[in-house]
């Protein structure tokens, strides 16, 4: 198993390595395991007895999630300062911490530079991760408020649940038949987003919540991987940024449940494969993942690799300020190794895509 792990270390970073010297930066695919540190993913590896994708990577960091007000942040403020490079309040998505000006996110402005967009996540469309990439609204509750973000984001390809937040509203507005009128497909399974030939596609795949893997989610997170990066990468010239979120690794950690923590986290590597897959085929793409913060304060305080077992312990039921790990496959990776703070991904990702030199 050292030989065989080994082997493929070295098979990725040779790619790698190729990869940084001879290609630019055309598509970014941005993962994010929500609570997802460094035990999580130790632990789903040693449970599922064979190396991780994403511990194949060949370029590793370190990053801290603090946000504008607490040693601690929330999935807000860590959306917020991932994706615009902005610290903001717990709590609050695309704004300032003074509540005055609205952040600008890497996606928002790789939408007004020509690049397509895509969202892919196990929780709703509305929840703090995914709305840091579209919404600006003060508080993360919102949800009706940040589906009605979503419709004037013009994003291309939007996965999730939430379904009630668009279609049963307090203020009785259908927004996905307007979403229909602005030219979107507005599905409600994968087997309908796959089979339309529309790009421009909205994926309602429950009222609310998503189930859980153990609750028969099935594949969808990895499915829905493979269908944005498919259909976003056909006839697209000028590329594409896309965030994908295991939402519910988080979701385990404040139940300190192991083995939901260990079941959302093979699935989201599952998920990790498939734009490493894409990656490598295409030569133009950078693969990132990371976390947004970790939860629970998950230690493994013992386990047995032959028998793929762990015995975790947790120290809390909420967030912790623990430095999340950061793992780069693909050109440009080298730039995200070392320590460095959340603020800083949305400007090396604009560097990468060249993002201050396109025009519409």
């Amino acid at each position: 198993m050292k030989i065989r792990s080994t082997f493929t270390l070295l098979i990725f970073a040779a790619i790698s390595i190729a990869a940084n010297a001879q290609n630019k930066v055309k598509n970014v695919i941005f993962m994010i395991g929500d609570g997802m540190g460094l035990s999580q993913a130790y632990a789903a590896q040693t449970h599922k007895g064979e190396q991780l994708t994403l511990f194949q990577f060949p370029y590793v960091g370190l990053v801290s999630t603090y946000s504008a007000n607490n040693y601690i942040t929330d999935s807000a403020a860590a959306g917020t300062a991932i994706s615009s490079g902005v610290k903001t309040n717990n709590g609050i998505i695309g704004i300032t911490p003074d509540s005055l000006h609205h952040t600008v996110s890497v996606m928002e402005i790789a939408k007004q530079k020509g690049l397509a967009t895509g969202i892919g996540v196990t929780c709703t469309v509305t929840h703090a991760t995914p709305a840091a990439y579209y919404a600006h609204q003060i508080n993360r509750g919102m949800n009706e408020e940040i589906a009605s973000d979503l419709l004037l984001s013009n994003i291309d390809i939007c996965i999730g649940g939430g379904r009630n937040y668009f279609e049963d509203r307090t203020d009785k507005k259908n927004l996905s038949n307007l979403l229909r009128e602005r030219g979107y497909d507005v599905v409600y399974n994968l087997e309908e987003a796959t089979n339309t030939s529309n790009k421009r596609i909205i994926g309602l795949l429950a009222d609310g919540e998503l189930p859980t893997i153990s609750e028969n989610r099935g594949n969808m997170l990895p499915q829905t991987t493979g269908l944005i990066l498919n259909k976003l990468d056909k006839d697209n010239k000028n590329g594409f940024f896309v965030m994908i979120e295991g939402s519910q690794i988080d979701w385990g950690g404040h139940a300190n449940n192991e083995q939901y923590i260990i079941n959302e986290t093979i699935d989201f590597d599952n998920a990790v494969k498939i734009a490493v897959d894409f990656a490598k085929k295409d030569g133009n793409t950078l693969v990132i993942v990371t976390a947004d913060h970790e939860t629970g304060g998950m230690t493994l305080a013992g386990g047995n690799i032959e028998n793929k077992i762990v015995d975790s312990k947790f120290s809390t039921g909420n967030h912790t300020a623990t430095p999340v790990p950061v793992y780069t496959f693909g050109p440009g990776a080298e730039n995200f190794t070392g320590y460095f703070d959340n603020t800083e991904f949305k400007d090396k990702i604009i560097h990468l895509l060249d993002l201050e030199s396109k025009r519409r």
